[in-house]
């Protein structure tokens, strides 16, 4: 979506936590022409702390590190260095990003992190921008609950990078004929959704590796938390809760690779509908085609044209190809055909480093100031 770009003094300002790490950088690449986000503050580890962000960061992106955070010096990952920031987006490792941005928040900062630690908080949302930004209507109940009540600060996180890929035509399917019964999912995910440097190259050259820890489970979880609904608890008034698509029980079962392929995770994925008849592979393309998440109508920026690109080859998606169509913003679904054990299978692709990660957390982001959920 084409936002005007606002002047500088204007702009709203951002930090990067994680700075130098992979989703670091893909956030530092995608906020360099942002109409109204500018980066203000990185943050990365001790090691890192005080240097220049260019004599600090190996730099893995395509294009140059951009010029405005070549000579920004990174800052130890304390809330009182990024206290000039409306948004701070986490790049940070799973094992040091709970209390760091416990902290953030606490400290009335509003967070949108890749990390897992706050995925399964009952009052944090779990968000996939072209799926269910409605969830983000929980922050005011997490400002609530937390010690002490909060005026400005939050967490927002995003759905694994596999999750995320997949959630899309979910998304749509179930809001075209209703809810899902069960799906079957298999992963061929990149080496990129390791990190840097990744998977030692003698185990992936010539090789598919057939587990990645914790995936499987995250992608069963998180897809129902994602899919449900949020509604007001039975058990306390005016308490909102996720209901983890519990008025339909969705069934997952999710078989996670690893394979050589550097950007972008393919997924073939079979479904059940709970309708009967289930719609036609016909019925589903048009579904799929047509599906347009809310995002699309606010002020998001970072928005694709197209969430789900179709194609009617029979070959596509394919990594190499399909990975940087909309600068990965969206998914790419191909091979919609009827499925002789469920109903309907079909295969998506997704930029794990981009609608998989940072892009992700921007939309995000751009959605909680479309929602005047953060004052700019």
């Amino acid at each position: 979506m084409q936002v005007q770009a606002v002047p500088e003094e204007k702009r709203v300002r951002v930090g990067v936590l994680g700075a130098t790490g992979t989703v670091g950088q893909r956030f530092i690449t995608l906020l360099e022409n942002h109409p109204f986000f500018v980066v203000h503050a990185l943050g990365a580890s001790a090691r890192s702390a005080g240097k220049s962000y260019a004599l600090a960061t190996s730099w893995k992106q395509t294009t140059p590190i951009p010029s405005a955070v070549q000579n920004l010096i990174i800052k130890p990952c304390f809330p009182e260095h990024f206290l000039d920031c409306v948004v701070v987006f986490s790049g940070l490792d799973a094992d040091v990003a709970g209390d760091i941005e416990a902290a953030f928040r606490a400290a009335e900062l509003a967070i949108f992190s890749n990390a897992k630690s706050y995925r399964r908080d009952p009052n944090v949302p779990l968000v996939v921008p072209l799926v269910n930004p409605h969830h983000l209507n929980i922050i005011p109940q997490q400002r609530r609950h937390h010690s002490p009540p909060l005026r400005k600060g939050f967490i927002v996180t995003n759905a694994n990078c596999s999750t995320t890929g997949v959630v899309i035509p979910l998304a749509a399917l179930e809001h075209a004929f209703g809810p899902i019964e069960s799906c079957i999912i298999t992963t061929l995910q990149a080496i990129s959704g390791a990190g840097y440097p990744g998977v030692p190259s003698l185990d992936i050259f010539d090789n598919v590796v057939p587990y990645i820890p914790g995936e499987e489970e995250k992608l069963e979880w998180e897809t129902l938390k994602i899919l449900g609904g949020l509604s007001e608890s039975e058990a306390e008034a005016g308490r909102l809760s996720f209901d983890m698509h519990a008025h339909a029980p969705l069934r997952i079962s999710a078989s996670c690779t690893r394979v050589p392929v550097v950007e972008g995770h393919t997924e073939t994925v079979s479904v059940r509908f709970v309708r009967r008849p289930p719609p036609t592979p016909e019925q589903v393309r048009e579904a799929l085609v047509t599906y347009t998440p809310a995002i699309q109508s606010a002020s998001c920026p970072s928005a694709p044209r197209y969430a789900i690109w179709v194609h009617e080859e029979p070959d596509r998606p394919q990594p190499r190809l399909d990975r940087a169509f909309q600068q990965g913003a969206g998914v790419s679904v191909g091979r919609v055909r009827q499925c002789p054990v469920l109903d309907i299978k079909f295969v998506v692709l997704s930029s794990n480093v981009n609608i998989g990660a940072a892009t992700s957390s921007i939309m995000n982001a751009e959605m909680a100031i479309s929602k005047g959920l953060i004052a700019v």
